[in-house]
């Protein structure tokens, strides 16, 4: 049977950095006849302004417990280095804008972008981090700091996260499962809600399968 997965995620969230080992080993088991599509979330929507004291608190916390469930290492250097602002819009349009080089180039910039925010303290909801990835992921910059600026590139975000909230997700990450038999309509499902761990989310596939 031939299933599509929707793995929903937003390169700053920090659940999402905890569940990329699993996802890697889990997509490294799937067969050919399965095709993964990544969308973005849209965690957090744009603003100019500094993250305030309660925010920052509330996110470092996250972390805190992100690393003790999933062993995801964080560094919190980034909160003494970087001007935090709440927003993850810029970093989805990092990724939407280097898929429109290579396919591929979407999940290379979507992990660059944790790589940078989680481990480095770079701050990718600056345009000048978001170019410099880029270049370090081995894609035009000229085209891609033109391209994420551009009406297209917001439009495609916007449709993205249209598309997940028409799924009715709410919460990263999320991976949601959809087929289609020879002779019956389309069916859905909801595979993952939030981190879920490697063995769990083998059992559910294979419940998808039988």
């Amino acid at each position: 049977m031939a299933v599509t997965l929707y793995l929903i995620v937003d390169p700053m969230c920090s659940w999402c950095w905890g569940f990329r080992p699993v996802w890697h080993e889990f997509e490294a088991g799937l067969s050919t006849t399965n095709r993964v599509v990544d969308l973005m979330g849209g965690l957090a929507p744009d603003t100019d302004q500094p993250m305030d004291a309660s925010t920052r608190d509330y996110v470092q916390n996250a972390w805190r417990v992100v690393a003790a469930r999933t062993g995801a290492q964080f560094n919190f250097a980034f909160w003494d280095e970087c001007l935090p602002r709440r927003t993850t819009y810029p970093a989805c349009r990092a990724v939407v804008a280097a898929g429109l080089q290579a396919v591929s180039a979407r999940k290379a910039m979507y992990e660059a972008v944790q790589s940078a925010y989680f481990l480095l303290a770079r701050n990718p909801v600056e345009q000048d981090t978001l170019i410099s990835l880029a270049g370090e992921i081995g894609l035009d910059v000229g085209r891609f700091a033109q391209d994420i600026a551009s009406t297209a590139v917001d439009q495609q975000l916007t449709s993205e996260m249209h598309t997940v909230r028409k799924f009715g997700v709410t919460g990263f990450p999320s991976v949601i499962w959809q087929s289609q038999s020879p002779d019956g309509p389309h069916r859905f499902g909801l595979l993952a809600a939030g981190y879920t761990d490697i063995d769990e989310l083998r059992l559910r596939w294979a419940e998808v399968l039988a």
